[in-house]
């Protein structure tokens, strides 16, 4: 049985899975190059190697160093794993838009991790950029991997991921799909692969907010691309030197709401756990969709690992506070999820008055419907029997329920829209309660305050 005398040797050999439901309105085969399976469950794991073998050959990390860097998460971790088998320490700077997991991983692997804001100019000295850099001249025997203009980061692909791409596909490759963040996988992973056939068309995926896209247009580093933007993983509002925009084709820009929602469907409908850059990947090759042929093969890198985004894409309350989903219909049903399980407090018709208050008190409610048997006849509220037993001169404490009862509530069945509901207790004569049919011959009731709470 064969084993690996440390995890570093299983970085890389990536499988390619043909995607099936999210692409069929393509005409071409896609298949997604899965670098989930790197040990780091990124892709970042192939650069953050090469560029600590670089850095030892070249002196400038020395045994015992500290690894710096600023990071999204996916390269600290590859830095991390690499420093955990080869003795050096790591300190990472990272934005807080940044995932929560992402940070907590960085952690469980004994990094330091610095927090800085994402909504600042690359040179300002608040910026993770900045910061890394700080780092790096204060702490000694340190060394800053600087992955978007370290060079070994696209060199990495060429290497490894250009190879295995040509290899799995047989040659037959004729678009490359990669969202592009430092430059480092779409570049090298091009080089490679135009060598072989320079038809090969490298399609780089960008985001509303970054520079990329007008920048291979028309040559121009605009500032007024630049805004804030939560898809995470690519974009920049810098020029990386990792960058070869000589070797993309064309860029495509795609909406936070489309990655997002595009990253929970390759989950939900390839069964393939993937981060936010897949989302934004698949999305943008749909966008382009009419550029494509039968018969054309089309590679796209799935970058990193859902789990780095439960807290965000993967987070139905997230992605609602963010208008990236449709606030689901409140129903009855819903009005009295947090009390169905209780049963149904009623007053018998034969019951007297007083009895039915005791019970109100009792149980700390303002109405009751009122049975005869199993069957709902009328209902009693606190306002109305307040007037009935003031006084008290005929007796009134005394009288059955079913002699002094109002007409019974209102009953909706169990998936009637709440938006139906407030009407009946908004009307001229609004209603004290609303009843609820939940199927089974099982009813319930919803009050003013089971409303409100599922309005506010």
């Amino acid at each position: 049985m064969p084993w690996y005398p440390h995890i570093l040797h299983t970085i890389g050999n990536t499988p390619m899975v043909q995607l099936n439901r999210v692409t069929q309105s393509l005409p071409a085969t896609v298949l997604a190059k899965v670098e989930t399976f790197n040990p780091g469950h990124s892709t970042k794991d192939r650069m953050a190697l090469k560029m600590i073998e670089e850095a030892e050959r070249s002196g400038k990390l020395k045994p015992g160093g500290t690894i710096i860097e600023g990071t999204s998460g996916n390269t600290g971790m590859g830095l991390a794993i690499a420093a955990i088998v080869k003795g050096y320490k790591c300190i990472f700077t990272t934005t807080d838009k940044q995932s929560k997991e992402k940070v907590d991983a960085l952690r469980a692997l004994g990094a330091e991790v610095v927090v800085c804001p994402t909504n600042v100019e690359p040179e300002d000295p608040r910026s993770y950029y900045s910061v890394s850099s700080r780092l790096e001249r204060e702490v000694p025997n340190s060394w800053k991997a600087n992955q978007y203009d370290n060079l070994s980061n696209r060199q990495a692909h060429y290497e490894s991921t250009g190879p295995e791409i040509w290899q799995q596909t047989d040659g037959r490759i004729t678009h490359l799909v990669v969202g592009v963040g430092t430059g480092g996988t779409i570049s090298g992973t091009a080089r490679y692969l135009k060598e072989q056939n320079p038809a090969v068309q490298v399609w780089g995926i960008d985001t509303y907010g970054s520079v990329f896209k007008k920048y291979k247009e028309t040559g121009e580093f605009d500032k007024n691309e630049i805004y804030p933007y939560i898809t995470e993983g690519i974009g920049e509002d810098f020029l990386p030197q990792n960058v070869d925009f000589d070797l993309i084709d064309r860029f495509e820009k795609v909406t936070d709401r489309d990655a997002a929602i595009m990253t929970r469907r390759i989950a939900r409908e390839e069964g393939i756990f993937a981060g936010n850059s897949a989302g934004s990947a698949v999305a943008g090759l749909l966008q382009l969709g009419g550029l494509l042929n039968k018969g054309d093969l089309v590679v796209v890198i799935f970058h990193d690992h859902g789990t780095r985004y439960l807290g965000k894409m993967f987070n139905d309350d997230w992605m609602r506070e963010r208008g990236f989903l449709a606030s689901p219909v409140r129903t009855a049903a819903d009005c009295v999820a947090g009390h169905r399980h209780l049963p149904l407090l009623t007053a018998g018709i034969h019951q007297t008055l007083a009895e039915a208050v005791q019970k109100m008190l009792y149980y700390n409610v303002s109405q009751l419907p009122v049975v005869d048997g199993e069957m709902v006849v009328g209902a009693v509220t606190d306002h109305q029997l307040m007037g009935l037993l003031a006084g008290d001169e005929a007796g009134i404490r005394r009288r059955p329920v079913g002699e002094v009862m109002q007409p019974s509530f209102v009953c909706v069945a169990a998936d009637t829209p709440v938006t139906q509901i407030l009407p009946h207790f908004s009307s001229p004569a609004p209603a004290a309660a609303v009843l609820v049919d939940l199927g089974g011959g099982v009813l319930h009731i919803i009050t003013r305050h089971d409303l409100m709470g599922q309005l506010s």
